[in-house]
């Protein structure tokens, strides 16, 4: 699969640089604001970036290996949590009105059948993926069926004038997908990579280790990404990786959340070195593996909170922080409109 995304143009990073510094204030006061609002010139490829319409698509799926004990929360819960989407009641539906971002719930492979759900977009690939500890978690087709309807949902975003886009997910048992994909991906070592997820206690958390330690042996050290995504991954992490892939072919910034939604992004990175130009990282989760991966990645989160939720929720808190960085490089007076004196 190719995904044709254009190497950020950096023509005019000297002068989105110097308007930056000729704001009223001493060079660099405004610290990572500074170099959120540069980013977000260079992807608009202008001087006055402007966020409009914003989403947040949140993807949910069950995985097979939560049946093997590793998620201190039974399986039920992702489908239990999807309604709660649907009712307005969770976190990312506080925080996503409250800051005027579109929300969009999607079934990529929850083990459950909600007929028809009012609110909820269908793009179930299966009823959750196979245990990857004796298998692989899904087919090469139903990965790259679920990398693309990720993309799909991306083009009705961007069609919807959306040019700036999060992701969240949902799905009892991800983190386990998530520090394997990281581990492969990564080469750090795979208790490094492994945390308590939804909160094990650390007999939990020993348990989970012994899971997939025993699932690496079974599968051996894949190399090739679309191997390691398909045997490892969860429909929700492949959409939110073909989500990302369109979002930066379609130059839109993308906001990137926490643990698993960062693994997503190391596997789209796989697919597509230049994603990488392209993405804000929201927040640092209080997932163990994810500060080690933000800095594999050399990647400097907006926020750090102690949060560990998922659901899109960083995505939704650090974005007005990223609309003040468009916000000061608008509309800030410049020393000279100012008339105030520069050293």
């Amino acid at each position: 699969m190719n995904w044709n995304i254009a190497p950020i143009n950096r023509e005019i990073e000297g002068e989105l640089q110097q308007k930056i510094d000729l704001k009223t204030k001493p060079i660099g006061a405004l610290g990572q604001l500074e170099h959120i609002a540069l980013q977000l010139g260079l992807i608009q490829q202008s001087l006055n970036p402007e966020l409009r319409n914003p989403h947040i698509l949140v993807f949910a799926a069950d995985h097979g290996v939560a049946k093997a004990g590793v998620s201190a929360y039974p399986q039920e819960v992702t489908y239990q949590m999807v309604m709660n989407f649907l009712n307005r009641g969770a976190a990312i539906n506080v925080f996503a009105r409250q800051h005027n971002i579109q929300l969009k719930v999607i079934d990529a492979g929850v083990n459950y059948n909600f007929a028809g759900a009012d609110g909820l977009i269908d793009a179930k690939i299966d009823f959750g993926t196979k245990s990857f500890v004796s298998e692989p978690a899904m087919t090469l087709a139903q990965c790259i069926a679920a990398l693309n309807e990720g993309g799909n949902l991306v083009e009705e975003a961007f069609e919807d004038a959306c040019n700036i886009i999060g992701f969240g997910e949902m799905g009892i048992g991800n983190t386990s997908s998530a520090s394997m994909l990281m581990h492969l991906l990564t080469n750090i070592p795979l208790r490094d990579c492994i945390g308590a997820g939804t909160g094990l206690d650390n007999n939990g958390l020993e348990r989970k280790r012994t899971v997939l330690e025993v699932a690496l042996d079974f599968h051996g050290k894949k190399a090739n990404p679309m191997d390691v995504l398909s045997t490892f991954g969860g429909f929700e992490i492949a959409m939110m990786c073909g989500a990302m892939l369109k979002a930066a072919e379609l130059k839109m910034t993308i906001m990137v959340d926490g643990f698993i939604a960062t693994s997503a992004f190391l596997m789209a990175s796989q697919f597509n070195r230049e994603v990488r130009d392209y993405a804000i990282f929201c927040h640092k989760s209080q997932e163990k593996g994810h500060t080690l991966l933000l800095d594999y990645l050399n990647a400097e989160p907006i926020l750090d909170l102690g949060m560990r939720l998922g659901e899109g929720t960083g995505c939704a808190v650090a974005f007005p922080i990223i609309q003040s960085a468009a916000n000061f490089l608008n509309d800030m007076a410049s020393f000279e409109s100012a008339g105030v004196s520069n050293k």
